[in-house]
């Protein structure tokens, strides 16, 4: 399609412009399953670009499916229609870190963990830390919703979000939200983030910063099996005590973790509980006492951080649990659903038992303080029936926690990949209802389309 080619050139630059197989093929995938080829690629450096593709788009009738990184584990940001992929590589400025009022204004090609780095500077930081946190961006962070391992007591990316730049479909540039995390009228700052693209394209991101805290400590309890450190967790927060962050990686994990990156991970461990409080210093010892002393009922051995090596250590290895997977097979299929807190244990059974059933390798990891659920079914994807038996056991433990009470995602968002599923846990009123928000915002369905809802409407 030269002429769509020509056009984009004239609302950017040819050298941001990407219309040739090898320019395009990068853009096909992201970390999921999914994949699918682009009509073109641009590489905007300003919203008002971005606001010229739109427009560009909109005149070749074509999709926009808007792109950070590309580490995504629902195909969010697959052009499964085709279209054009705007990829915010070069808008990746931190325009603005105020210190008195704990803000920062960031363009939506910014690396999540270089906002941390540069809040530092100023006895600040960032919370949302998803997994990806060192690759992926604040503007995939804001479309996805994302968490991370220290979301339990502080929130996930929507309470740190104050305002939004947004081109909508129309081509007008917007602001949702402000300043002061208020604003008159409808709430559209909130129903944009998490909307995986489909509402509009966001530009720029005003950020709320919290203060470094004052002590930080670690503590890593090894367990015989993934129930044991299950119950650990519900004991922990009944108890009335609420960590920063409450990890549980369970022993196949553990072990692939150790060998690759040697963590700290006991290898020999069925299960391993990362807990993390934060505060002022005087009083933050008697709470970790509190902590070791639940985990001592059922843990094998516990183990405090005694320096920030080692501390910074214990998390590489719980960040980087799914990439050393890969060690153990080729491909992985992992969901991430969310189930009540009290029924961890039961979920983290059933995916033994899935795995049992189907003869496969299912490696667990989660955020165990939201009962966010990572199950990584791992499998060759060259192995036609070993692909069917990971899709059948990844399908059968997603409906085994939306069983349990339940919901499809706690932070990889809906996708392509659990679209499917919508039926099972939203009544078709409730759909046409959410649909008819994305309506009034984007009447031709032309940003990010296919996402999220099965099209057409239960199918």
């Amino acid at each position: 399609m030269p002429g769509l080619i020509r056009a984009l050139e004239r609302a950017l630059t040819a050298d941001r412009v990407f219309g040739d197989a090898a320019g395009r093929t990068a853009y096909e995938f992201d970390a999921s399953l999914a994949h699918g080829r682009p009509r073109a690629v641009v590489l905007p450096e300003s919203a008002a670009e971005v606001c010229r593709v739109v427009g560009v788009a909109r005149e070749f009738d074509l999709p926009v499916v808007p792109r950070g990184a590309g580490t995504g584990l629902s195909g969010g940001a697959i052009p499964s229609q085709g279209g054009i992929v705007v990829a915010f590589t070069r808008m990746d400025r931190i325009l603005d870190v105020d210190r008195r009022d704990r803000r920062a204004l960031v363009e939506p090609g910014v690396v999540n963990d270089h906002l941390t780095t540069a809040a530092a500077k100023h006895g600040l930081y960032y919370a949302p830390d998803p997994s990806s946190q060192r690759i992926c961006t604040l503007g995939g962070n804001v479309a996805e919703n994302s968490g991370g391992a220290h979301c339990l007591a502080h929130g996930t990316t929507t309470n740190y979000v104050l305002g939004l730049e947004v081109a909508l479909a129309g081509s007008e540039l917007v602001w949702l939200g402000s300043d002061a995390g208020d604003a008159a009228g409808y709430d559209l700052r909130g129903a944009m983030v998490g909307s995986e693209g489909t509402l509009g394209i966001v530009t720029k991101i005003a950020l709320r910063l919290r203060r470094a805290p004052e002590a930080v400590r670690t503590l890593l309890a090894a367990f015989t099996g993934v129930r044991a450190a299950g119950e650990a967790v519900t004991e922990i927060i009944a108890a009335g005590i609420l960590p920063v962050a409450l990890e549980l990686v369970d022993g196949m994990t553990a072990r692939a973790v150790e060998e690759a990156l040697h963590a700290g991970f006991p290898p020999d461990a069925g299960a391993v509980l990362l807990v993390e409080i934060e505060g002022v210093e005087d009083g933050l010892d008697a709470e970790m006492e509190r902590i070791e002393a639940i985990c001592a009922g059922s843990a094998t051995t516990t183990r405090r951080a005694e320096t920030e090596s080692e501390r910074a250590a214990l998390w590489r290895g719980r960040k980087g649990a799914r990439t050393v997977l890969g060690n153990l097979r080729p491909d992985y299929y992992v969901h991430d659903a969310v189930v009540p807190r009290s029924r961890l244990p039961d979920a983290l059974e059933a995916i033994e038992v899935v795995a049992a059933k189907h003869q496969m390798l299912v490696a667990t990891y989660l955020h165990a303080g939201d009962g966010n659920l990572h199950p990584n079914v791992l499998f060759d994807a060259a192995d036609p029936a070993e692909f069917e038996r990971a899709m059948q056991a990844g399908s059968e433990i997603l409906h085994f926690c939306l069983d349990l009470g339940g919901v499809l995602s706690g932070e990889h968002g809906i996708g392509l990949e659990k679209r499917g599923y919508m039926d099972a846990v939203l009544a078709p009123a409730d759909q046409a209802a959410m649909r008819s928000v994305g309506a009034a915002f984007d009447p031709q369905d032309r940003l990010n389309p296919g996402k999220i809802f099965a099209d057409p409407p239960g199918g």
